[in-house]
């Protein structure tokens, strides 16, 4: 449904009108994309076991290459010595020159050698990458879909389920263990400084594992052609020391703090009514599945899956017109009214 004249606001607008907010420089480091996101400087243990093979592979592949370009250019520039004297009849007899077998047969050999070599690299390095090297600390399922990834951490212990969304928080040192389903088309998860692509396909779960080995903050992306909006399905995993990771997880378990003031609770009362029906903040009557969990939407450093930053300024736009952002986006273009965006936007503020 279009946007009234009176609230069809461009991002200039709202970034103008909406009040700044200072986040963790991780956070606001977690919005933006790497350009390029690098994979051949790692800083995860799956990835350190491949970066090896990935240069020992070409290297060989440049040699091969450089060779075989001299080997070309030597054999057209070289000329026979021309013959003095011809048959009566003017043709020359075909004969077999000495030594070309051997050329074949030296290249055979030494192709031979150098691929069998190359195969047994990679299927060692496969393999050692299979498992991880120890249990896994925990376990998380993904769920992979237009344009989005839904994240829950999984537990024997009910009250220590969570559910979140696009930003991945570890523990460094460990090695943590992803189920990845897709509920349409086929995607794929990649975390490039930290391993490599696992594909997430509709109505199978394959395992994948991934293991920081420093902190940081980690950008990953769909890595599957997946429909119009491919290119901003992103995502962030946040890899920290054990004990921050343990306080992170105890701040997401806790439910929404209940708005308790006059604006607040408006903007809540708002949210449920516009926005519930597709979005959960726990603790509150908003219990949506169709789009992220919001409850702690503001702990996070970016929004519509690692596109924007999350400030209000962006957190604006994204609600007011969210196809101007991610055409095609499942999200709707709903009419909001100017006050209305102001309560919902100072009610998502509090949720941290």
């Amino acid at each position: 449904m279009p946007l009234r004249p009176r609230t069809r606001w461009t991002m200039d607008r709202i970034a103008l009108a909406a009040p700044a907010v200072v986040l963790p420089r991780h956070a606001l480091a977690a919005g933006l994309a790497d350009a390029p996101m690098n994979y051949v400087v790692t800083h995860g243990l799956q990835g350190r076991a491949v970066t090896p093979l990935l240069w020992g592979l070409g290297a060989i592949s440049v040699a091969v290459v450089v060779i075989i370009s001299l080997l070309v250019v030597v054999g057209t520039l070289r000329r026979r010595a021309p013959r003095m004297h011809l048959p009566s009849d003017g043709q020359m007899p075909v004969e077999r020159p000495e030594g070309g077998l051997s050329w074949i047969a030296i290249g055979v050999g030494v192709s031979t050698v150098v691929l069998l070599g190359m195969m047994g690299w990679t299927a060692t390095t496969m393999a050692r990458i299979a498992r991880p090297p120890t249990q896994p600390a925990l376990t998380i399922d993904i769920r992979a879909q237009q344009w989005w990834w839904a994240v829950r951490y999984e537990s024997g212990d009910p009250t220590r389920i969570l559910d979140t969304a696009n930003e991945i928080h570890i523990p460094v040192g460990k090695p943590v263990e992803f189920k990845l389903e897709s509920r349409d088309v086929i995607h794929s998860f990649w975390v490039p400084a930290l391993g490599g692509k696992t594909d997430v396909i509709p109505g199978q779960t394959n395992m994948a594992w991934l293991q920081a080995e420093r902190p940081g903050v980690y950008r990953g992306q769909c890595a599957e052609y997946c429909g119009q909006q491919h290119g901003h399905m992103g995502l962030v995993i946040v890899a920290e020391p054990p004990d921050q990771f343990e306080a992170w997880m105890a701040n997401q378990l806790a439910s929404a703090k209940t708005a308790d003031n006059g604006p607040v609770r408006a903007g809540q009362d708002d949210f449920v009514q516009r926005c519930g029906i597709c979005h959960a903040v726990r603790g509150t009557l908003a219990h949506g599945v169709l789009g992220p969990d919001l409850t702690h939407l503001m702990s996070r450093g970016s929004i519509a899956a690692a596109t924007l930053p999350n400030r209000v300024a962006y957190l604006s736009g994204w609600i007011a017109n969210p196809q101007t952002i991610k055409p095609g986006a499942r999200m709707p273009t709903l009419d909001i009214s100017g006050p209305e965006l102001a309560r919902i936007r100072g009610f998502l503020e509090t949720l941290k």
